[in-house]
């Protein structure tokens, strides 16, 4: 089994989201994409997703949270609805019209009644890498290892982020990062004392 990379690359990660907007709109897919970098939900707590886990029928607006039970870990999770997120579930909502709160956001075509499967996910999610010339291995999991990437980069440190992966032990959030030699280097080369 290989290795699961994050995307690094800022120009390839624009690149990557972009396809399902502009290159071949599929606005399902934009959102799955979209949702998961900024929420770096595990794939399957992503698709399960409903209408009502993100939208409060009953004061017609955007939830700022999403509320989750991670279906691995059992555990409660809460992630803020920063403005990419706010911003690709309006696009949903003008191009689909969810009514039903039971509604999943990322609908399975064939089944009304159902999500997209993970294998459907992974296909969508290799398209796009491939538009984006991505060489390393990316599939489902890379969604979540790029937001911790790229949080790190921000300067996110890593134990708040095994705190908002829900991560057990710091090696395993370690290990997410995928840091190489290049990001020691950079470190090196920017610490000038």
């Amino acid at each position: 089994m290989s290795t699961t990379y994050p995307i690094k690359n800022e120009e390839k990660l624009e690149k990557f989201k972009e396809y399902y907007l502009t290159k071949k709109p599929a606005y399902r897919n934009y959102a799955m994409i979209i949702l998961g970098l900024n929420t770096a939900f595990r794939i399957g707590d992503l698709l399960r997703l409903q209408w009502s886990d993100v939208f409060n029928q009953r004061q017609n607006c955007f939830r700022e949270h999403i509320c989750i039970t991670e279906q691995k870990t059992g555990k409660e999770r809460s992630v803020a609805v920063n403005t990419s997120v706010h911003d690709v579930l309006n696009v949903l909502h003008d191009k689909y019209h969810y009514t039903d709160a039971d509604q999943y956001l990322f609908p399975n075509g064939r089944k009304s009644q159902s999500h997209i499967s993970r294998s459907q996910a992974f296909r969508i999610i290799k398209e796009a890498a491939e538009y984006a010339n991505l060489d390393e291995h990316i599939s489902c999991h890379s969604l979540r290892k790029t937001f911790g990437y790229h949080a790190w980069k921000q300067g996110v440190q890593p134990a708040l982020l095994m705190e908002l992966y829900n991560h057990s032990s710091y090696r395993v959030t370690k290990q997410y990062l995928c840091i190489e030699q290049e990001d020691k280097d950079r470190v090196y080369l920017n610490v000038r004392l």
